[in-house]
């Protein structure tokens, strides 16, 4: 391992070439004051603009002072990063509770030489200790400086070139997507979020050209024949077919942005994943870290035997929910390989059983109760509106494939769970990864003899987590009770209602270390 004792003395700053580079990140916003600018300085206020310039001077200095007033320094068992103009906060990272070095490369950043560098403990935060804008070089020295126990001797550094990503001869490859996988993957990322930023260009443009829409429509003139109107059907299809164009195109586009040059490999039990087009990432996943395995399967492209492959992992992510993509577009092989690499057990649904039958009946009742109850209420005012009881069906057939779709069983040292009915979930969860286990019940769940167990692993954030909905009370506490080893008593889940009181698994020494993964001090 890297001596660190002689690295220790001199804090160091950012590269001052990140000075250009925040300043270039603040342009957009300052573009948006001049039009206003402008147009005051019109109306005689020419004192305007030698505010403008005072304004500009102040931003510069305290730009220049905030790139002074931050350190970082790497210790012989910690990093400390102080920052800070007027107040200063120092923050210690102890070296052997990082959990990941992720390097990350913005277009910009590309541009310019410089890097982002994020160190990621168990603490849940996103940013535990950020240096943005420090040379490749430096990333690379960084990176190998802080390969402490959490993360053990890396196989490879990132390359000083975009190009020269190559692994070394000591990583094996598990999985890569290539160009015509990437584009397939983007057909399915059917996508309309760029039609609301093209909408508000527009709108924004509206405000600087005058345009004169009834002279417009006088120009094109409006005579109400049959023509017409089969040309503004044709106008509908063709404004139809633009929109379902755009989406795709708009998908394909963040696909190929975001996983290009997808790779993954694997070297020293750690796996190294490398993606994107204009913001270059590249980070490692320990096997020690990863705490469950999550397989989604759209509902397209699932059915034709697509699927994508997450883990979650005790440290941050770039990823949301704290998960890791490791194979995005996959399939089942590929996916059963990468799960193998990990250790973990593979997904069998054979021995998964269904929860409870009353499932569909809360469901139903959640689901469909509301939209019944509206449109009775609308019906009676506005009596067509009871048509809308034909679409009643839709929710009660889904609850019924919602107990289908949702299953669990243990199989061996891990829980694995199935759910879903468009977009269907597989989580895979070792027993040593579960860190609470919960029991809850609604007030309709009691009336109908359900119950709730909610799966705590650490690292976990958002949504979809492999909690298993409406089983019988017996088996809720028999479920709990394999998978913490301890006794749970069905009287205090009855007595408490809502919620019981969490129990935890055994924890080790290592686990007692995560408990504490930084301080903060501030003077």
């Amino acid at each position: 391992m890297t001596d660190v004792s002689h690295h220790a003395a001199t804090p160091r700053r950012l590269d001052p070439r990140s000075l250009v580079l925040t300043a270039v990140r603040k342009l957009p916003s300052l573009l948006f004051g001049i039009p206003l600018v402008a147009t005051m300085n019109g109306t005689g206020r020419i004192w305007l603009i030698p505010l403008a310039l005072a304004a500009l001077i102040v931003g510069a200095t305290s730009l220049w002072l905030r790139w002074r007033s931050f350190t970082y320094a790497v210790g012989v068992d910690e990093v400390v990063i102080a920052q800070g103009i007027v107040n200063t906060r120092r923050r210690s990272i102890p070296i052997d509770r990082i959990q990941d070095v992720a390097v990350e490369r913005g277009p910009l950043a590309r541009l310019f030489g410089l890097a982002t560098v994020r160190l990621e403990t168990g603490a849940g935060e996103t940013d535990e200790g950020l240096l943005d804008g420090v040379s490749l070089a430096e990333a690379q020295r960084l990176r190998g400086l802080l390969r402490g126990p959490a993360l053990g001797p890396v196989g490879r550094t990132m390359a000083t070139t975009d190009t020269a990503t190559a692994t070394a001869p000591a990583e094996r490859i598990l999985f890569a997507m290539g160009g015509r996988r990437i584009a397939l993957m983007g057909a399915f990322g059917f996508s309309l979020v760029w039609l609301a930023a093209l909408g508000a260009v527009w709108q924004a443009a509206d405000g600087f050209i005058d345009l004169d829409y009834d002279r417009v429509v006088d120009r094109i003139g409006t005579a109400r024949t049959a023509a017409t109107r089969a040309l503004s059907l044709l106008t509908v299809l063709a404004t139809g077919g633009a929109l379902l164009a755009t989406g795709v195109v708009a998908g394909f586009v963040h696909t190929l942005m975001t996983q290009h040059g997808f790779r993954l490999s694997l070297a020293d039990g750690r796996f190294h994943r490398v993606r994107g087009l204009l913001t270059r990432t590249e980070v490692i996943v320990g096997i020690a870290r990863i705490q469950l395995a999550l397989v989604e399967r759209g509902p397209l492209s699932g059915r034709l035997g697509w699927a994508s492959l997450r883990f979650q992992t005790l440290g941050g992510s770039d990823d949301a929910g704290g998960r890791q993509d490791m194979a995005p577009f996959a399939r089942d092989a590929e996916i059963a390989a990468i799960v193998a690499a990990a250790g973990l057990p593979a997904f069998d649904p054979q021995p998964l059983r269904t929860v409870a039958a009353n499932h569909v009946l809360r469901s139903a009742l959640v689901h469909a109760g509301a939209p019944l109850v509206a449109l009775i209420v609308a019906g009676i005012l506005f009596p067509p509106a009871f048509f809308g009881l034909l679409l009643l069906p839709v929710p009660i057939g889904s609850a019924l494939l919602a107990r289908r779709h949702h299953r669990y069983a243990l199989a061996g040292r891990s829980l694995q769970v199935t759910r879903g009915v468009l977009t269907r979930r597989e989580w895979t969860v070792p027993h040593d990864a579960v860190q609470a286990v919960s029991l809850s019940r609604s007030w309709l769940q009691r009336r109908l003899g359900l119950v709730t167990v909610r799966i705590d692993t650490a690292g976990a954030r958002g949504l979809h987590r492999p909690d298993i909905v409406d089983i019988a009370p017996a088996d809720a506490v028999r479920l709990a009770a394999n998978l913490t080893m301890t006794e749970m008593k069905w009287e205090t889940v009855r007595s408490s209602g809502v919620a019981t009181p969490v129990t935890t698994p055994q924890r080790g020494p290592d686990d007692e270390r995560n408990d504490h993964e930084h301080h903060d001090t501030e003077g």
